[in-house]
């Protein structure tokens, strides 16, 4: 019996899930800064939610960032520009 292949972002430390969890939360980070910064595409970003979060807690973020532009780089306005904050999370 084969088995199950294991998810790529089960192999991640600790706190980078935690940051990848962060920027899929805020609405101003798309899902290509994700997949920049770790290399998870949006569906693999979807599984780190799904595996990571309460189940209210997985619908609540999917009914969130369902069709949001600003989560999707080719559907946002040139206008919404990501500046840099000094207190933001470095790598």
């Amino acid at each position: 019996m084969p088995k199950a292949p294991v998810k790529r972002f089960r192999r991640l430390p600790d706190d980078e899930q935690s940051r990848i969890i962060e920027m899929a939360w805020e609405d101003r980070t798309p899902f290509e800064a994700i997949e920049t910064l770790f290399g998870l595409g949006e569906p693999d970003v979807i599984e780190v939610m799904r595996h990571q979060l309460k189940p209210a807690s997985f619908r609540l973020w999917r009914k969130r960032v369902t069709g949001r532009t600003t989560k999707h780089q080719a559907l946002r306005s040139p206008d919404v520009l990501r500046g840099y904050c000094p207190t933001q999370y470095k790598r």
